[in-house]
């Protein structure tokens, strides 16, 4: 990997920007209201690269499926990735770790991208760095300082060329969230929604008319989704659990992976007393429309429905077991050996 300062140009290699995968779907869809779901107007198909939108603390040492994924998406053994590490407050360490753990699920290369202020975030040697990569990725860490770093920069403007070129843009955590055009600077945890328990933020603008939060069922932040949406009821609010990702093919398919779910809310409908409550009341909402999705299950963005839903086993399930029973069968052969053992 090159420097942690970033502005080190990477090699000149082929670039496999590869487009969107279906796979088989399991599904479960949880409805709370009285009116089917509104399309949004807002919200439209546009040619765009892959995003992989991710809960926080995915697996970086088991089968890592999420980070696998996206190195798959990347380009595979043609992967040029760029990790930018700005949110963290230990960035060198962790582009390190994102390093190893790219190079391991087999990444041609991997190049750190960390503007530390605005002013190098402005610099159009480091904005160069991400026209010869496949992919980019941002860690976890600080929303709010990786925002206010790269936000209408030359950087964060390379990243939207990046991703309208085709390319594959991730996030994990804080980099889960500045990926949405409004992003969540901060707020409580809870499951009821309340007036001021969240505050908005400008994010990157590569998910629009779409509000991330991640963590979501770990950290119990049900409430500030329903609340932001309820103030904002245009927005899709989108809940991802950790090591869980939201995978978006041109602006508007999403396939969820990983272990656990994806929660979404579609506020279109809904009646809520928003505009009314002071303080930190907590604020009536009625009729919004909730979608609880596991792996396996997709999700039109535009028309804010549920795609296709196949029954049976999720080809991650059935790694699974295949492992299980092989462990089994060695388990059986080994009582059987003591057994022989013994009898003679």
């Amino acid at each position: 990997m090159g420097r942690s300062h970033g502005f080190i140009m990477p090699r000149a290699t082929g670039r496999v920007w590869p487009g969107p995968r279906n796979g088989p779907c399991l599904t479960l869809m949880v409805a709370a209201g009285y009116a089917a779901p509104m399309p949004s107007s807002s919200l439209s198909l546009v040619p765009a690269g892959t995003l992989v939108v991710i809960g926080g603390a995915e697996d970086k040492i088991g089968r890592s499926r999420v980070l696998a994924r996206f190195v798959e998406l990347a380009g595979g053994p043609q992967a040029r990735i760029a990790v930018c590490a700005t949110a963290s407050s230990l960035g060198p360490e962790v582009a390190r770790l994102y390093d190893t753990v790219f190079q391991g699920l087999g990444a041609a290369e991997v190049v750190s991208v960390s503007p530390r202020t605005r002013e190098e975030a402005d610099d159009p040697g480091l904005a160069a760095v991400l026209g010869q990569v496949s992919a980019v990725f941002f860690s976890g860490g600080n929303q709010m300082k990786l925002s206010q770093t790269i936000t209408g920069t030359a950087f964060g403007d390379a990243i939207r060329a990046l991703h309208l070129d085709g390319r594959t843009v991730a996030g994990t955590s804080a980099g889960a969230s500045v990926m949405s055009e409004h992003m969540i600077a901060f707020g409580a945890a809870g499951a009821t929604p309340k007036n001021r328990i969240a505050q908005l933020a400008r994010g990157l603008g590569l998910l629009s008319e779409v509000v991330v939060d991640q963590h979501f069922d770990q950290r119990n932040r049900h409430g500030r989704l329903l609340t932001l949406v309820a103030q904002s009821p245009s927005l899709l609010g989108l809940g991802v659990d950790e090591d869980t990702a939201a995978v978006v093919s041109g602006g508007r398919v999403l396939e969820v992976i990983g272990r656990g779910s994806v929660f979404l809310v579609d506020g279109g409908r809904a009646i809520t007393s928003a505009a009314s409550a002071s303080r930190s009341q907590p604020l009536l909402v009625s009729g919004a429309i909730l979608h609880v999705l596991p792996a396996g299950s997709r999700f039109d963005l535009v028309d804010r429905r549920l795609m296709d839903v196949v029954a049976g086993t999720h080809p991650g399930e059935a790694v699974d077991l295949v492992a299980t029973a092989a462990d089994v069968r060695r388990v059986a052969a080994r009582r059987a050996k003591r057994k022989t053992d013994q009898a003679t």
